[in-house]
């Protein structure tokens, strides 16, 4: 296993189409429910603990080799948001084709091949991170803190916040982000034996709620 490789996956310059999606975070700015680097810091936390956390235990179950197609009905069944499961699909497809030029695998490929409109994207990193010979805990982190560093990154564009005060608020959550991880690994070796009805389902309607009013915006500055 290279450990450099997660810095690959994880670097927000990898070319998986991330910077285009603001998390919920254009919406919840819009509802003044962030409004400076203390609202962030919440509204991460509560991504965290509920997508966060779902996003990662999925991603150690594609590790750890989990059926994708599972994965993938499971992945939808905890996405109420069409808005949403649309968003996913579209990083998953943009995902597969980083992953497939950067860590070329049959196993990428038959996914890509099954999924042509896109798996999710928590699935397919997982699926980059087996291909990359990384650990279901590096796919885990990975997850996780894509979950929370991509609303930080919109804020800051969306409010003018200091840079300097979204990574103070991202530093903060990161002992929690260590519990997140280790607790998605746990499902997700659970999820082996049981089948992927027993990862986790933590939900969060606001954002789920957001995600369709956002959609329909007729100018946003994020896809989602």
């Amino acid at each position: 296993m290279s450990r450099a490789a997660l810095l690959v996956l994880a670097d927000g310059r990898f070319p998986a189409g991330g910077h285009a999606h603001s998390g919920g975070a254009e919406a919840a700015v819009k509802a003044g429910r962030i409004t400076g680097a203390e609202g962030l810091e919440s509204f991460c936390r509560g991504r965290l603990h509920t997508t966060g956390l779902v996003s990662a235990a999925l991603a150690a179950a594609a590790v750890l080799g989990v059926d994708p197609r599972q994965l993938n009905e499971a992945a939808d069944a905890r996405t109420p948001s069409p808005a949403l499961r649309a968003a996913a699909r579209k990083l998953g497809r943009q995902l597969m084709r980083a992953a497939r030029a950067t860590w070329p695998s049959a196993e990428l490929d038959a996914v890509a091949t099954e999924f042509p409109k896109g798996a999710h994207q928590p699935v397919v990193l997982g699926l980059a991170a087996r291909a990359a010979g990384l650990e279901p805990l590096d796919a885990a982190y990975c997850a996780a803190y894509e979950s929370v560093s991509g609303p930080a990154s919109a804020t800051v564009r969306l409010l003018s916040l200091d840079p300097f005060d979204a990574t103070g608020a991202l530093a903060r959550l990161a002992p929690e982000l260590d519990r997140v991880a280790d607790q998605a690994v746990e499902a997700a070796r659970r999820a082996v034996d049981e089948g992927p009805d027993s990862l986790p389902a933590a939900s969060a309607p606001l954002l789920e709620i957001a995600a369709e009013a956002h959609a329909a915006w007729p100018v946003r500055l994020f896809a989602s």
